[in-house]
């Protein structure tokens, strides 16, 4: 059975080398980067099944390559776990709405890191897996392809992240019922997923920049204040 690859972007010798032994110590095939121009590089001829990127760089900015994952079709899809020695919000918080599935504040212990991993990946491994139909989910001008994982609005491609996609899956496969935060939390991050309900409305409003004509005003993605949220449908509206 061929390794999953993850893609390490960490300046930091000792922590890279760190992280690679452990993760390889799990079965996991790492390669090491410590400039973001490389790793954009090496993703034109091979792609992993991870990122980890660190914030802090010396070249590009570790936000700033996770910009650029997202942008690109062939990488959009891939999990991103962020790195940072910051513990603001604000990082955290910008991480997420930049496109990353999850962040790791260090220092953290390697248990952690490898728990991470292994969640991201069984997410990712397992929506690949039960999306054995490719029947559209339809309402209006939006389309979602569940088996392809592709998202189109008046015909026209929407890159989404993973959590992008399996929030607005679960949300019109439920069209007109209300979702708590805590819900969506545990059903597309998972119990073991250490952040807290705000991971929600982040990609939410990732979601609605994307979906809605006017985000300040949605008419897909309704929050119902106090409880999370809901996918109109023709019955709930007015």
């Amino acid at each position: 059975m061929e390794k999953e690859s993850i893609y390490v972007l960490e300046d930091d010798v000792n922590i890279s080398q760190l992280i690679k032994y452990n993760l390889e110590l799990n079965g996991y095939k790492i390669m090491l980067f410590e400039r973001g121009e490389d790793l954009l590089k090496e993703i034109e001829n091979s792609l992993p099944k991870l990122f980890l990127l660190d914030i802090m760089l010396p070249d590009i900015d570790g936000l700033d390559i996770c910009k650029i994952i997202r942008k690109n079709s062939r990488t959009a899809n891939i999990p991103i776990i962020m790195l940072t020695a910051k513990s603001e919000e604000f990082d955290k918080v910008l991480g997420l709405e930049l496109g990353a599935d999850d962040y790791i504040t260090k220092p953290f212990s390697v248990r952690e890191l490898t728990a991470r991993v292994k969640a991201i990946l069984r997410r990712a491994n397992n929506a690949s897996q039960t999306d054995l139909s490719n029947e559209p989910i339809e309402y209006k001008d939006i389309c979602l392809y569940p088996e392809s994982r592709k998202l189109y609005k008046n015909g026209m491609l929407i890159n989404t992240t993973m959590k992008e996609f399996d929030l607005l899956k679960i949300l019109m496969l439920n069209k007109g019922r209300v979702l708590s935060r805590d819900f969506l939390l545990n059903k597309i991050w998972g119990f073991d997923y250490y952040g807290e309900t705000r991971t929600v409305d982040v990609h939410i409003r990732y979601l609605r920049q994307k979906l809605e004509d006017n985000d300040a005003t949605p008419s897909y993605i309704e929050t119902v204040r106090g409880i999370g949220y809901r996918f109109v449908d023709d019955d709930s509206l007015g």
